[in-house]
């Protein structure tokens, strides 16, 4: 069978064989929406990021989702012109390998696996302590003998495994399929965010402050730091939506559906934020961290009413589960189709025309390294250290998909300055902040130990994970390049993107 796969430049090159043959086009604007959302996980970023932040920046949620939201917008704008001239599984991967440099191309696809794998590994464990609160909400204490514990890793993660096992089976059956599933899921979240949000803005009873939307009052340079790092990680996702460019009828449709996720799930944050500050003391919200929501289910009603954001937290994480796997298959995919990974990862389901193969083994990847992180003895531990660490590599990759951006439509400043900002000067705004950010998250990291240990609270283990996943990525990209001799990495530049795109043409 052939497919459809793109030369060095902007028009696709039709023709060219890959080993099993293309992926259907099944997905609209409304499919994007929903992965895209799914991906970010609103819910479960609301449900256990803001706590954790909360303990951070103090009373001000809603003035760091308002910052962290601006450099994401400028990448945002970065990934969606890059897919309007070139849409294609590998997304960043591929760009970033065309326009910079292959290795920093293949780093990028390599980070932004591992790190959705690492995402999946602590989500696996997050969904089956969710699954064990609603079991003891439904007064089962404890199954065979065992007394059930909602903050005991080995629990949670045994439960949460046989989710995931479900999501990845789903996956591998189709993106129509799991898309409705997901929308189904999505549309009972957020109903239930925006009662229970809604009700406790008029119902709490701590005085509203305009300055919990003022960026300058955070405590510290610290403060900020962090701050920014978890609130990116809130926003992480929207992109995957650009993994699927090219089974989305229409490229624009990939676009239309990650901006629209992005700008639902900044309204979510804002509304969250401020209705869990006039809820909440700030002492209890900083204490119930990575269990917010479902404390505040049970400060504004009662059981069952209580149970909802419980409920809509576990299908958030079921979701995201099922959302992460996707798009990662997909980057996979276009690496195995690039030969810089084994054939394994391009084989499609012959009924479903999904990459089956490669979503079981990332499936399996996440069920491995769930099970190792048992090391870490508590839910909330393992989300401290996990969050930090995927925000700095997300923060990298992110950087560099802006640069290529803006290096690939550099010619827009002369050409057409409006398009100009938008391609090139908001994308290098927004790399900016996040390197400057991540890079001072990384010193903080390096500066709070003076040693190593297994510890969620020591520095340098949380800045080792980080490091861990860019030096894999060297390393694989080594033995790419030299062992299995990809042509990936000799790179050639794209073509002139007026070509494609009418917006980037100069004026006659």
């Amino acid at each position: 069978m052939a497919t459809t796969v793109k030369d060095s430049g902007d028009t696709p090159r039709a023709g060219a064989p890959t080993p099993e043959g293309p992926l259907p086009k099944s997905v609209g604007v409304v499919g994007g929406i929903v992965l895209a959302a799914s991906s970010t996980a609103a819910t479960s970023s609301i449900g256990i990021g803001l706590g954790l932040m909360a303990g951070v920046v103090g009373l001000h949620l809603p003035a760091i989702m308002l910052l962290a939201f601006l450099p994401v917008l400028g990448i945002a704008g970065a990934y969606g012109r890059l897919n309007r001239v070139d849409p294609d599984s590998g997304s960043s991967y591929t760009w970033v390998g065309r326009v910079l440099n292959p290795w920093l191309g293949f780093l990028t696809g390599w980070v932004n696996t591992v790190g959705t794998v690492v995402f999946m590994a602590y989500t696996t464990t997050v969904t089956g302590s969710a699954l064990i609160q609603l079991l003891g909400q439904a007064r089962v204490r404890s199954v065979v003998g065992l007394r059930l514990d909602a903050d005991s890793t080995l629990q949670a993660t045994l439960l949460g495994m046989v989710v995931l096992v479900a999501a990845a089976l789903v996956a591998v059956r189709g993106l129509e399929l799991a898309a409705r599933l997901q929308k189904y899921l999505l549309v009972f979240e957020y109903v239930v965010l925006l009662a229970f949000c809604g009700y406790g803005l008029f119902a709490g009873d701590q005085p509203f402050s305009l300055d919990w939307y003022n960026p300058f009052a955070i405590p510290s340079v610290d403060a900020l730091a962090q701050g920014m790092v978890l609130a990116v990680f809130c926003y992480w996702g929207f992109e995957s939506v650009f993994s699927i460019g090219e089974e989305v009828r229409e490229p624009g449709d990939a676009s239309r559906g990650g901006f629209i996720a992005l700008a639902v799930m900044l309204l979510l944050f804002l509304l969250a934020g401020t209705a869990f500050q006039r809820v909440l003391p700030m002492e209890e919200l900083a204490d119930n961290g990575a269990h917010g929501l479902t404390y505040l289910g049970e400060k504004l009603a009662r059981q069952p009413l209580a149970a909802l954001p419980l409920i809509a937290l576990t299908f958030s994480a079921v979701a995201s589960l099922q959302a992460s796997v996707i798009p990662t298959a997909r980057g996979m995919y276009a690496m195995g189709r690039d030969g810089t990974l084994g054939p394994v990862w391009t084989r499609i389901h012959p009924r479903y025309g999904t990459p089956a193969a490669g979503t079981l083994l990332i499936s399996g990847a996440a069920i491995l390294l769930a099970v190792l992180s048992l090391v870490i003895p508590t839910v909330n531990d393992l989300i401290s250290a996990t969050v930090n660490a995927i925000g700095i590599v997300v923060a990298l990759y992110y950087a560099l998909t802006a640069v290529a951006a803006a290096v690939r439509f550099r010619h827009l400043l002369r050409t057409s300055p409006l398009e100009g900002l938008r391609a090139v000067v908001a994308p290098l705004l927004g790399a900016a902040v996040l390197l400057a950010v991540g890079g001072y998250l990384c010193w903080m990291l390096y500066d709070s130990a003076d040693h190593f240990e297994l510890s969620a609270d020591n520095g340098w283990f949380g800045l080792s994970v980080p490091v861990l996943m860019i030096g894999s990525g060297l390393v694989a990209a080594a033995w790419s390049r030299f062992h299995r001799k990809s042509a990936y990495f000799d790179r050639q530049e794209p073509a002139d993107p007026a070509a494609v795109d009418p917006k980037a043409a100069p004026a006659a």
